[in-house]
């Protein structure tokens, strides 16, 4: 269990940012979170640096944010490690939200948010409407089921029948498409970049798993909730804006220019590796060893396509 510094102020809401190489969207993050209407909560920033090259964690404080701290992990020690190390310098809160630095917030966002939590106590995590900053729509992931074998296998072996049905849970399973988002809708799992949740819970699941480096960690937390009997939420009435890729190093400017191909290829194997952590773990107990075998090297197999479409395409 992670120990907390405990704080004599109420605090309502603690935001972890994790920062790596964010160039100027830790600060446009920084700014729109300072823009935010918070008169009615009281809420801290913990902003925490993995170990950048970049100018962001230094450039990021001068937006003078209140009731922040910035710290600086002991390295690059990955997603979850470095949110569990931000956790370490809390207050004791009420809620605790893990926010992307490559994200903007609406001015109305945290506040809805907190009020929302506490107007429906059988809240026990929630996400609000991630837009991308390229397309404009909402990024899927952020309402999407778990990765069973006919989820995965109808998303990526549909042959049309998903859209076909597009009501149907059996066919759209995998992104959860089948249900009405212009609602609040309880959800198998959501992105990490927005993710809030109560304290008393995230205590309760020992916080993020830091056998995930890079991906797959927002999955995995998402069903140690579902294990647990927490319930997790999507919220549309309070929105982000997400530049996805940022984070991860596979976009590096606003001009939205791609990563190099090492890149690629590194973010192809974490993401791979990150999926046979979450199989191995926590879905491959219920399979029989026919669909063990035939899942892993479905994996394999995956891992050589992303490599070469890393390298060639």
């Amino acid at each position: 269990m992670i120990s907390m510094l405990k704080s004599q102020n109420k605090i309502d809401l603690s935001v972890i940012i994790l920062n790596y190489n964010s160039g100027d969207y830790l600060t446009l993050c920084l700014q729109s979170l300072k823009d935010s209407d918070l008169k009615k909560y009281q809420v801290e920033f913990i902003i925490v640096d993995n170990a950048s090259t970049d100018d962001s964690f230094k450039n990021a404080k001068k937006i003078n944010l209140k009731n922040s701290k910035f710290i600086n992990s002991p390295g690059n020690i990955g997603f979850s490690a470095g949110n569990n190390f931000g956790l370490k310098y809390i207050s004791a809160s009420r809620y605790v939200l893990f926010l992307n630095p490559d994200t903007t917030i609406e001015p109305n966002t945290i506040s809805g948010m907190i009020e929302y939590f506490d107007q429906h106590p059988e809240v026990d995590a929630a996400t609000c409407d991630v837009i991308l900053a390229l397309t404009g729509i909402t990024q899927l992931e952020c309402h999407r089921g778990f990765p069973t074998l006919n989820n995965t296998f109808w998303h990526f072996f549909g042959f049309g029948l998903p859209k076909l049905f597009p009501k149907s849970k059996f066919f759209n399973g995998y992104f959860m498409c089948h249900m009405d988002y212009s609602q609040p809708q309880l959800i198998d799992c959501c992105v990490g970049a927005f993710f809030m949740l109560k304290k008393s819970v995230g205590d309760k699941i020992h916080w993020w798993n830091e056998k995930y480096f890079m991906y797959g960690e927002d999955l995995d937390f998402c069903y140690h909730l579902h294990q647990n009997n927490f319930k997790l939420y999507f919220i549309p009435d309070f929105k982000i804006t997400h530049f996805q890729g940022i984070s991860s190093g596979l976009i590096k400017t606003k001009t939205k220019s791609l990563a190099n191909r090492e890149t690629k290829i590194r973010s192809a194997l974490a993401q791979t590796n990150a999926m046979k952590i979450f199989y191995r773990e926590n879905l491959l107990k219920n399979y029989h060893p026919i669909w063990q075998f035939i899942v892993w090297q479905g994996i394999n197999l995956l891992i050589l396509f992303r490599i070469f479409k890393a390298k060639y395409l």
